[in-house]
């Protein structure tokens, strides 16, 4: 009997019966720099919920301690409540952490447990998460993005290749802001030699709030002249007054929202007018109940959405939204997921196609002797 029907005697259908939560950290391929932040490693904490013998799958990127949040605050939370009813259980997350500051880890947590939750009932189902949520589009576009301010110009060069020539990706980002602004020349360099590499692709670039508003705004002819489209978080995206007036200033489309962590921050940065694409990450807002929500927000605005990394566990919650502008198929996190994971998806012609395959839930698995290689809890 399928769980569907063992939950028939039920009236609240199958129960959460378990949480588990796994730390793992990857060493990056080399070091790694944006324009505000250095690292050398990645950490991955992944929860497992268990339904009616059957168990979903969520991670965060963060801190080791999410899975802490997720032993001491979130499974007491969730545990013995309807796996139909998965924002009740956000919700439920959401007052468990009251005293335990929502915005941060514990929003880092509350992503992964949602986000397995989701893929805990579609697979109860037996259906594809994007069948689950309702799909608006086949495919979802992707841009390739890494070109970290470590690379010389030919590693730039042979990553940015990769996508555009190997993928067929049409549209590449890579970092600039290096040492908080202090290294403009560089990436002004570092811009045109991308232009040269891209070819015709949309070619986008990150400051990771490096640079101060004049900066970006005399930056902004240089983006032009290089037919960059794309300028993400120029200025810090906690500085609305200042990221919206870079927005008027400059030609290339300003996005910002990757550290957004509730609703209530992606409608201040919307009601700002200090984006013309918001940006969402379903591993930090909330997972799949909240992203939905914020990609509401920005239709009723008349705003795109992008997802911001982690791809494989934003493409069916992207697909079920109309406004959807594109997903960030971020190298760091995709050299992880076709690692750690089965069932990755393949970007070749600069789109992946979730539930194609009718694989149930989001369709990753992870491959338990590869997690034991980075298993740090």
């Amino acid at each position: 009997m399928s769980a569907a029907g063992e939950g028939g005697a039920d009236p609240g259908g199958p129960r959460i019966r378990a949480l588990r939560a796994a730390v793992l950290t990857v060493p990056t391929e080399a070091p790694e720099a944006d324009g505000t932040l250095a690292w050398a490693e990645t950490t991955l904490v992944a929860v497992h919920a268990e339904a009616a013998g059957v168990t979903g799958l969520g991670w965060t990127y963060g801190s080791p301690a999410a899975a802490a949040v997720v032993g001491a605050h979130l499974a007491p939370a969730v545990t013995g409540r309807s796996a139909w009813d998965v924002p009740a259980a956000n919700e439920a997350m959401t007052r468990a952490v009251r005293n335990a500051a929502r915005p941060g880890i514990a929003g880092h947590a509350i992503s992964a447990v949602d986000i397995a939750l989701w893929d805990l009932k579609a697979r109860l189902l037996e259906l594809p998460l994007v069948t689950l949520l309702g799909a608006a589009r086949d495919e979802v576009p992707v841009y390739g993005s890494g070109g970290f301010t470590t690379y010389d110009e030919q590693r730039q060069d042979r990553q940015l290749r990769e996508w555009t020539e190997g993928a067929g990706i049409p549209r590449v980002k890579i970092k600039v802001g290096e040492s908080w602004g202090a290294a403009e020349q560089r990436d002004r360099r570092r811009i045109s030699a991308a232009r040269r590499s891209a070819g015709d692709a949309e070619l986008y670039v990150d400051a990771n709030g490096g640079y101060t508003a004049k900066q970006a705004v005399r930056l902004g002819s240089h983006l032009d002249a290089e037919g960059v489209t794309w300028f993400e978080e120029p200025v810090s995206s906690d500085d609305l007054p200042d990221l919206a007036r870079v927005r008027d200033a400059v030609r290339a489309d300003v996005t910002a929202g990757e550290y957004g962590y509730t609703l209530a921050y992606f409608e201040r940065m919307l009601a700002a007018g200090a984006v013309d694409c918001l940006q969402a990450d379903v591993t930090r807002c909330g997972g799949v109940t909240v992203w939905l929500k914020a990609a509401a927000l920005a239709e009723a605005r008349g705003v795109q959405i992008s997802g911001h990394c982690a791809p494989h566990l934003h493409a069916h919650a992207a697909a079920a939204v109309p406004n959807l502008r594109h997903l960030e198929w971020f190298h760091d996190h995709v050299r992880i997921e076709r690692d750690l994971f089965s069932g990755a998806l393949d970007p070749a012609g600069g789109a992946v196609r979730p539930g194609r395959d009718g694989a149930p839930g989001h369709g990753m698995a992870l491959r338990a002797d590869a997690a034991e290689r980075y298993r740090r809890s």
